[in-house]
């Protein structure tokens, strides 16, 4: 089976984006990074589903602060970026997708793969929001190409930690890139293995 993983570029003026460095250790996908940029990463995205013609797709983003990978749930129709993108766009409560639905549910078995994460010693959790910033764009953008275009196709959005040399004054947690492959390796075992979610709470209060 065809999977495509994908991670993006760094931004913000930092030197790595974990996200990239790991998927691009994975072996047994194909593995392509995106532009953070909210022009450039959907068309990214497109050619490569296009070219590699996946049955699963996991795209994976930075989320700076939190402990550990966040499977996310739904994605929303909305840019709202409070920092420029790496080509200084900063779109600011403009559709991701002009008159798309308000919002798409991952078809990822999320709260599987969280229960998988957390059997193997990966702190996990599901995410209710994706941002709106360039990883919800993109995230957003995969749901619309699957409802519109590829209807054959699953795929959803996971974020991950820091890397460690990226807070080494400790100032926010971290997770080794190693672990954030082998974190993103199990969502696709599990995504692969499994189309029906299991009934677990995964819920917020906030």
């Amino acid at each position: 089976m065809s999977v495509l993983v994908t991670g993006f570029e760094p931004f913000g003026g930092a030197s790595i984006n974990p996200s990239w460095a790991a998927v691009s250790t994975m072996d047994g996908v194909h593995a392509v990074e995106l532009p953070c940029t909210f022009a450039g990463s959907i068309p990214a995205l497109r050619a490569a589903i296009d070219r590699y013609e996946p049955e699963l797709v996991v795209c994976a983003g930075l989320a700076g602060g939190r402990a550990g990978l966040s499977v996310e749930r739904v994605a929303i129709n909305v840019d709202d970026a409070r920092i420029p993108d790496n080509a200084g766009a900063q779109p600011i409560d403009e559709p991701v997708v002009p008159d798309g639905p308000a919002a798409y549910f991952s078809s990822l078995p999320i709260k599987a793969c969280v229960a998988a994460l957390r059997a193997a010693g990966i702190p996990a959790a599901v995410s209710q929001t994706a941002g709106t910033f360039v990883c919800n764009h993109v995230f957003y953008g995969l749901a619309h190409l699957i409802d519109t275009e590829f209807p054959a196709v699953r795929g959803g959005f996971v974020h991950v930690p820091y890397a460690p040399e990226q807070v080494t004054d400790g100032s926010a947690p971290s997770m080794s890139v190693p672990d954030i492959a082998r974190g993103l390796r199990i969502v696709v075992d599990t995504a692969l293995s499994s189309t029906v979610d299991i009934t677990v709470s995964g819920g917020a209060e906030q």
